[in-house]
């Protein structure tokens, strides 16, 4: 039988890197630790790590229990949770997830309509824009992702909540700002200010300039989409997003939008949810939301 607790045990140890860290962690002496470990590895006739110093190497084992550790521990912490959100009277969780830097103003503005229209639901936004979002979800790290990247599998249901262009924003004294069309070969002698993703995860890249053989003279990237305008204000560079984003918080700045190519570049924002929860009402709720929300 596989106990849950060497599952725990395994994957504090990758997190922190000593039995005596994942001890305490855990709160048991690193010796019971150690004795519950070397008990599972004498029963199973494997080893789960070896020492190499003070280091810890998993063994093909011992990484594939810390896979499955990995996947299944948050779906054991995620019903826990919710059984006490039952337990104290909330309705359950909405654990949201977001791939991107402009999904985040989109988000901010649902989450407050959200939040008054259900009370008692623990609502939680994950912000980390480089993860997978795909696989958090069908690993039940979260219930809802939000992406503008939509990814086929028949295990998530995707509901597309708003289109939108993105445009390259530069200053109003830009001769680009006059043109109002930009090619890629526009871009050759351009600093382009990005988000700070991969190149294969920028619509800029994988559909406009590599498209074209183009690169521009320099990429750098920034935190905020609050930074990027401003940079590009002060004529330190060219940066693409949302044309809805750039009306919003480039309202009162120097800066202009300019269309990528003759048909532009299309996105659409989708929430993606696990087949058979889209039923869940307070999920159902917020889908619903979504769709009423205008850019």
């Amino acid at each position: 039988m596989l106990d849950r607790h060497i599952l725990a045990i395994l994957r504090e140890v990758d997190r922190l890197g000593s039995l005596t860290a994942a001890a305490e962690r855990l709160n048991v002496s690193q010796s019971a630790l150690s004795h519950t470990v070397r008990k599972f590895e004498e029963r199973h006739g494997i080893e789960l790590w070896m020492k190499k110093g003070r280091s810890l190497r998993f063994t093909q084992a011992g990484q594939h229990l810390l896979a499955l550790a990995q996947r299944l521990l948050p779906q054991f912490e995620h019903a826990e949770r919710t059984l006490a959100d039952f337990a104290s009277g909330r309705r359950g969780a909405l654990r949201v997830g977001m791939e991107c830097h402009p999904c985040q103003a989109w988000l901010m503005r649902m989450t407050a309509l959200y939040l008054t229209q259900w009370p008692d639901v623990d609502f939680e936004v994950r912000t980390a824009f480089r993860f997978d979002g795909l696989a958090a979800l069908l690993d039940n790290e979260i219930d809802l992702l939000v992406t503008p990247d939509l990814i086929e599998t028949p295990d998530v249901l995707f509901t597309p909540v708003f289109d939108y262009d993105l445009v390259l924003a530069v200053h109003e004294a830009h001769p680009l700002a006059a043109k109002g069309v930009a090619q890629p070969e526009d871009l050759r002698e351009e600093e382009l200010i990005t988000v700070p993703v991969s190149l294969e995860r920028l619509d800029i890249y994988t559909r406009f300039l590599v498209p074209a053989h183009c690169r521009p003279r320099r990429h750098k990237t920034a935190e905020t989409t609050e930074l990027m305008l401003q940079l590009v204000a002060a004529r330190r560079g060219v940066t693409v997003l949302p044309d809805w984003l750039v009306r919003e918080e480039g309202a009162g700045l120097p800066v202009r939008t300019v269309k990528l190519g003759a048909d532009g570049i299309g996105k659409s924002i989708h929430l993606g949810v696990r087949c058979g929860d889209e039923g869940v009402d307070y999920i159902a709720g917020f889908l619903a939301l979504a769709r009423t929300m205008e850019q």
